[in-house]
Order: structure tokens, then sequence, then C-alpha cells
């Protein structure tokens, strides 16, 4: 398994205003937990995007500090904060992990196939669970579940006992947790037809007479 490298600078400061500072001189707050305790941290965002776009999002990377003082460690994206408006990151969480201990972390579930209810019976794939708890070893950490959703057909449900995790890796979600169904197509709306408008008998219209002015004597 390669693993990826991050380099992070020890932080001193803390509080929102440090954290402004730093991503106005483009770097972001973070912590990593794990060891002895939790310490104040910055990266650079632009390597941090990179590492999620090459190596997901569940990978094992090798934390470098710049003045070597830490030493390395093996660590996993805990959580991300993206700005809501700007959607840049502003804050990541790290958790140190050791590569001979099983730790819990929360994995995608991707559906995979065609449900017999979508192809034979015109019904809609509805995706109830979208990530599961698994416990394993850092380096058996996998990308996704798949969810083989083929054989359900409208009105079944797959759930967390008919998932096939990938050898060493544990599900934690309970068994009888739904993930997906097919549900029926959705009825067409039925446009009530108008009734004709009744009839109106035409206006008729008086002839005006002339208005007689009084004639003075």
């Amino acid at each position: 398994m390669e693993i990826r490298e991050l380099i992070v600078t020890r932080r001193e400061g803390t509080g929102k205003q440090v954290a402004k500072r730093l991503r106005r001189q483009g770097q972001v707050p973070g912590v990593l937990y794990g060891g002895s305790g939790s310490l104040s941290i910055t990266l650079d965002p632009k390597s941090v995007i990179k590492l999620l776009s090459v190596a997901g999002g569940t990978a094992v990377l090798n934390l470098r500090f710049t003045d070597g003082n830490e030493g390395n460690r093996n660590v996993i994206i805990r959580d991300l904060q993206f700005d809501p408006v700007s959607e840049a990151l502003i804050h990541v969480d790290l958790q140190e992990v050791m590569m001979d201990r099983a730790i819990t972390v929360t994995v995608a579930i991707h559906a995979v196939g065609e449900a017999a209810g979508v192809k034979e019976q015109a019904g809609i794939l509805e995706l109830i669970l979208r990530e599961v708890q698994v416990s394993c070893l850092p380096s058996l950490i996998p990308d996704r579940i798949d969810a083989d959703v083929s054989e359900l057909r409208i009105g079944t449900v797959l759930t967390i006992a008919g998932l096939l995790p990938p050898e060493g890796v544990r599900i934690l979600n309970d068994p009888a947790q739904a993930v997906a169904t097919v549900a029926p197509p959705m009825a067409e709306e039925v446009v009530a037809p108008v009734a004709p408008a009744a009839p109106t008998e035409p206006e008729v219209l008086t002839e005006r007479k002339p208005k007689v002015e009084e004639v003075k004597e």
C-alpha cells in the first residue's frame, strides 16, 4: 500500500483571529488527535485537496512536520470543514493511527448493478443509507463498500446483512438496517377535464333615447 505524505507545521496560537490570519496567508488551521493528546497544526489547503483527489478521504497518510521535531506519524483525515459560501477548506482534523491496531472509520456505500425492479417494473431505486461504520486495520480501509442492488424488486429491501465487505473489514451497523430499496413508479398526475362553460344569454342593448332639454319660454 502506497502511503502519501502530508506536510504540516506546528501551530502555537489558537483562536478565531489566528485562524483568520492563517487563511489570509493561504494556510488553514488543523488539529492532530492521538498519542498523548491533541496538537494544533497548520496545513496547506491545496495539498490536502490534492491528496483527497488522488488517495481518497479514507487513505492513510504519512504526516511530516516541517521542523522535524515531532517525527513522522501515520494519520487519517478525521474531519474537514468548508466555508458554506465560498466552499473553501477552512479546517482539518487528523487522527493518528497505529498500523497494527484496528480503527473505526466511516466508509461510503456505492450501489452496483441495475435493480430488477427498475429494469422490469419501472420502479425507482432509493439508496436509504449512504455510509457505514467499519472496523479494520488502517492498511485495509476500503475506498467504499459496494451494495449489489441487481436482485432488488419493488418492495424488497437490501439490508446491512446483505453487504459483502472486503476481507478483514467488519461492518458495525445493525445487520437489519435498510440500505436500499425499489419504490413503485410515480403515478402520473391526471388532469381533470374542464367542463364546458354554460351558454350565456346575449346581452340586449336598449336603444338610448336622446335627452330632451327643457325649453324655457
